[in-house]
């Protein structure tokens, strides 16, 4: 079973963007597949964006795939995630690639 790393913006958007990030891994889990969720983690006791994306970095290195979220190309943590997940031979595409009949990663 496919592990999947959900990436896009979470700063400066209302919400953190929390709702899009738990809406898609809903929907990734209903379809039987593993989510590691950014949005669940604890906050990191710094508070920082850096302390963030540690944890973050970490969870991604556990994947095999990254979900990416609309609007993640204007996100220097999902840009940074999309770069580092492809230099490591993750399957990155949009979220609504994995749920696409026939793919890997896909819906049977």
């Amino acid at each position: 079973m496919m592990t999947i790393y959900l990436s896009g913006p979470m700063s400066g958007l209302p919400e953190n963007n929390y709702p899009a990030f738990h809406a898609a891994a809903a929907r990734l889990r209903r379809l039987g597949l593993r989510v590691e969720n950014p949005a669940e983690n604890t906050p990191p006791a710094c508070g920082s964006w850096q302390g963030y994306m540690r944890l973050a970095l970490v969870q991604l290195a556990r994947c095999d795939g990254v979900a990416l979220l609309p609007g993640w190309r204007r996100s220097r943590g999902a840009r940074l995630e999309n770069c580092i997940a492809r230099r490591l031979g993750l399957d990155v595409r949009p979220l609504e690639a994995f749920l696409v009949p026939g793919l890997p990663g896909g819906t049977a």
